[in-house]
């Protein structure tokens, strides 16, 4: 399954507190994307995700300015 989580509204380390939430909610091969602004959250989530054992599939800018897609399997 696929899920998605947009934490554009949330700082540091708030942003990957409620990543890890979301994928500790889900079951081994499961995806989550995540939705994150560019800075701090953009360099601290897909490296905690991989720190963590998550699978960090894919990290691409979406349609808005400044806005990425992190896409992170719960191995």
């Amino acid at each position: 399954m696929v899920y998605d989580l947009d934490v554009t509204q949330e700082h540091c380390p708030m942003t990957f507190v409620k990543t890890k939430i979301a994928l500790n909610k889900l079951q081994p091969g499961d995806v989550l994307n995540v939705k994150v602004t560019e800075g701090e959250p953009l360099e601290n989530v897909p490296k905690s995700a991989t720190e963590q054992g998550y699978i960090v599939l894919s990290v691409k800018e979406t349609d808005t300015t400044g806005v990425y897609n992190i896409e992170i399997e719960k191995g």
